[in-house]
């Protein structure tokens, strides 16, 4: 699935070449020059990963990588750390300061896009294309297609993509605020209750096939998706 990625990278020739590989692999860049450059970004807009030049002018990527993980609203976006620098030690300060992986230059553009989707699939599964199954419940990113058994459910968009995001965290409760931020997407400004509106939905497709009782109400904290409801 196609990701919003932040390069911060000080070298425009290095920078343009990023971008178009992962242009042309699906994905959206945003671009920055320097930490500061790429703060402003993040409080503007959240990316679905940040690809961090080490070595940056002003706030190096070790540092501004230890302010993001600091910051809740940042604390669990992917980082990979991109740095010419290769030793052990290096590769441990990297990864100690919040960097999910660590690619050392020269890298190979398939590698790159390789260790996003890694990154992906570790971090935000909502994000890849690949299909989940759970509780006999079988969603299809591709095909938009979503299976109970035989029965094929109709789902609207906004309740596919809740339940996309709640079969990828399994029988972990995620608030109304929480749903907001990973299935509206940051910044959008909605009320919590629209969460409420959907959760009704998504349970009202589900109950002919399934029943409602994978979609659980956990009082005073939020919604979650029990495997064995």
């Amino acid at each position: 699935m196609p990701a919003s990625i932040l390069v911060v990278e000080d070298e425009p020739a290095i920078q343009e070449l990023i971008a178009i590989n992962l242009e042309h692999a699906g994905h959206t860049v945003l671009r920055a020059l320097d930490a500061e450059q790429a703060a402003r970004m993040v409080r503007e807009v959240l990316p679905d990963v940040i690809l961090l030049d080490w070595m940056l002018p002003g706030q190096s990527g070790l540092e501004f990588a230890r302010r993001l993980r600091d910051d809740e609203r940042t604390r669990t976006v992917p980082i990979i750390m991109l740095t010419a620098r290769g030793a052990e030690l290096d590769r441990v300060a990297g990864l100690e300061s919040g960097a999910d992986d660590y690619i050392t230059k020269p890298f190979s553009p398939r590698e790159l896009v390789a260790r996003i989707k890694a990154v992906l699939r570790r971090r935000s599964p909502q994000l890849t294309e690949e299909p989940v199954e759970q509780g006999g419940i079988r969603l299809d990113p591709v095909t938009h297609r979503v299976r109970a058994g035989e029965a094929t459910l109709d789902l609207g968009p906004t309740e596919f993509r809740l339940l996309h995001f709640l079969m990828t965290h399994p029988e972990r409760v995620h608030s109304r605020a929480q749903l907001l931020d990973k299935v509206w997407g940051d910044h959008v400004f909605v009320e919590e209750r629209t969460v409420d509106v959907h959760i009704r939905r998504l349970r009202q497709a589900l109950e002919p096939a399934c029943g409602e009782r994978h979609i659980q109400t956990v009082r005073g904290s939020g919604y979650r998706f029990a495997i064995k409801p």
